[in-house]
């Protein structure tokens, strides 16, 4: 057994991102994936980690099948740039316009995880700061379609080409920007 808490406990990850499959198959956790349709939107008055906090935590709250000997982990990320939310682009031209709103600049990742059970729920917050290079029209292109960042905030993944020749600085967790604040993810489940 990884840790004495972990006994006699079904963790159920609320998400279907590979990447946070992944991720947490990567703490040397078993897990179960559950499905949960939840509303994504958000009350326009929020900013910033309130964002990802409040559909997280909606994401927990539209599970409604929790058994006693269950933890729920339900998660939300977004990037953050110049006072507005960049989340997954809708078609190749977004996926353009965000990569080259970020060129040159330093942006914020938020991701705000929250972990539920049949007695109680907290949620909890990672920043991670991270600043990319210039881009030329070319590059911008030859990443939308060769790695479709689609289903990625801020479209794009610090895990492949992006990351590789773009990123000349990152402050904070680098598991944060891929959707999962690894290290405080699993203090927060031994605490929990």
């Amino acid at each position: 057994m990884l840790h004495e808490k972990f006994k006699n406990k079904n963790i159920l990850l609320g998400s279907q991102s590979p990447r946070r499959l992944e991720l947490l198959k990567g703490l040397g956790l078993e897990f179960s994936v559950v499905k949960i349709e939840s509303d994504e939107t958000y009350p326009h008055d929020l900013v910033r980690e309130e964002i990802t906090e409040h559909i997280s935590k909606n994401k927990a709250e539209a599970y409604i099948n929790l058994q006693p000997n269950e933890v729920l982990i339900t998660a939300d990320t977004l990037v953050w740039l110049d006072n507005l939310v960049l989340g997954k682009p809708v078609d190749e031209e977004d996926a353009f316009q965000m990569i080259q709103r970020m060129a040159g600049k330093t942006h914020e990742v938020f991701t705000s995880v929250t972990l539920k059970s049949t007695e109680k729920n907290i949620t909890f917050s990672e920043t991670t700061q991270v600043h990319l290079d210039e881009f030329t029209h070319e590059e911008i292109r030859y990443y939308i379609q060769n790695f479709k960042p689609f289903d990625k905030a801020g479209a794009y993944g610090i895990q492949d080409w992006l990351g590789y020749a773009k990123i000349s600085n990152i402050n904070g967790c680098y598991y944060n920007v891929m959707g999962l604040p690894l290290r405080k993810l699993y203090r927060e489940l031994i605490e929990f």
